[in-house]
């Protein structure tokens, strides 16, 4: 039985994480018993929903039958992922839920998965994410599940640790910034720092072999005040290296290997450089009168929300935000083939065609000018003169009369004749 502890920075449910997921359950056997913590948000009215979505996402894409909620302790594999850090904490250590998680971690058995806000509470401090950045209480820390006291790590762990939909304001380090998370920084023990896990990365760390590497998209930052080492991903190290640039000293071996090796990689880039991408094709295609280049690009984005939809990130650049880009992309495509619907794609076809029609009008050429009539009725456009000149509309066909409107005769042409043709009064 392998012992694992995974910490991931987000992407936790979706294609970016799936060979990491696959990667750490290969030593479980064909029906590991896992559990799902759904604690982190099942406050949210959504919570059943956002289960279901996870359960499908693990059955589907990882092979795992998960049940939400269960016995932590002889769990072969037990996950926990987004929501409220603090809500989370509160819950688990009024229950036997923490005492079981740090069980797993101390006899280093079983794989331990925690993501975003789950894992925020495996260090000896905690983030309280929605009180500091959404409630505007001052920058503090919370006390941690201290998971990684077993692993003689003393740190923070922060995810989403490059996140950047605040655009305009610093929303790096778990929404923190910069500003506060130095301020944070102050609290800390000596000897203690910050594990900054990117987003759609995760931190492996065999509990048995005292090896780690870094997988996913991007790296592990260890942050010591003004100080800090980065680890790409593809790093592999073992714990001892860990220990040390946490506490701020040379490796005592060789240090970490940051050649990119063999490593569990994501399939797919995210949902949000996706859907940039495709809408930079989209405008492209656009700009060059490309049409069914700008109707595949939307196409593309379509499939790939449709393979992150069991995720349960809720964050900017999630499935929502992509569905909104989507409608836009479609609505622009329509205004810009059709300005003005279909008739006026008509409009520079037939306009000049009843023109011609009223100059072998006025020149007695009837015969020409009903040729012309009946040539766009069979295409679908009925012409109609009134006193003020032709005027004319698309027909809807009618499949019942296909055969008699191909070749009709004088008298049914002489019916739907408007009575205005002067010829025919």
């Amino acid at each position: 039985m392998p012992g694992l502890l995974v910490l991931m920075g987000s992407g936790e449910t979706s294609p970016t994480m799936v060979e990491v997921h696959r990667s750490v359950i290969e030593g479980l056997g064909p029906r590991p018993r896992a559990v799902l913590l759904d604690t982190p948000y099942a406050f949210q009215e959504n919570a059943a929903e956002i289960s279901a979505r996870a359960r499908r996402y693990f059955a589907r894409s990882v092979g795992l039958d998960v049940t939400v909620g269960g016995d932590i302790l002889t769990a072969d594999w037990v996950f926990s992922g987004p929501g409220s850090p603090t809500y989370a904490l509160d819950r688990w250590t009024a229950t036997s839920a923490a005492a079981d998680l740090r069980s797993r971690i101390r006899t280093r058995t079983g794989v331990t998965v925690l993501s975003s806000a789950a894992a925020c509470t495996a260090g000896l401090v905690t983030v309280p994410v929605y009180e500091i950045y959404k409630v505007g209480a001052p920058p503090h820390w919370r006390e941690g599940l201290n998971l990684l006291h077993a692993l003689d790590l003393e740190a923070a762990v922060i995810p989403h640790y490059n996140n950047t939909e605040g655009g305009t304001h610093d929303t790096r380090y778990c929404y923190l910034g910069e500003r506060r998370l130095a301020r944070m920084e102050q609290e800390l023990p000596e000897t203690a720092a910050v594990l900054g896990i990117d987003e759609h990365t995760a931190l492996i760390i065999d509990l048995i072999t005292e090896h780690l590497t870094i997988a996913g998209k991007g790296a592990l930052t260890i942050r010591r005040r003004a100080a800090q080492t980065v680890l790409p991903s593809g790093t592999h190290a073992t714990l001892t290296e860990l220990r040390d640039l946490i506490r701020g000293k040379t490796p005592a071996e060789a240090p970490p290997d940051t050649s990119h090796p063999t490593t569990p990689s994501p399939e797919h880039p995210t949902l949000a450089e996706t859907t940039q991408a495709c809408r930079h094709r989209f405008e492209t295609a656009l700009a060059t009168g490309d049409a069914p280049a700008a109707t595949q690009a939307i196409l593309d984005l379509e499939d790939e929300i449709s393979r992150w939809s069991a995720d349960t990130e809720e964050d900017a650049g999630g499935p929502e935000e992509a569905r909104q880009i989507l409608r836009h992309l479609i609505a622009t495509l329509g205004a810009h083939t059709h300005p003005g619907g279909p008739t006026a794609l008509l409009a520079p076809i037939i306009d000049p065609l009843l023109r011609l029609r009223e100059e072998m009008r006025r020149q007695n050429a009837f015969d020409v000018a009903d040729a012309l009539r009946s040539a766009l009725a069979k295409g679908g456009v009925l012409v109609e003169d009134t006193p003020t000149g032709p005027r004319w509309k698309r027909a809807v066909p009618d499949p019942c009369h296909a055969a008699r409107d191909e070749d009709p005769s004088p008298d049914r042409r002489s019916r739907t004749t408007f009575a205005s043709d002067p010829r025919r009064r």
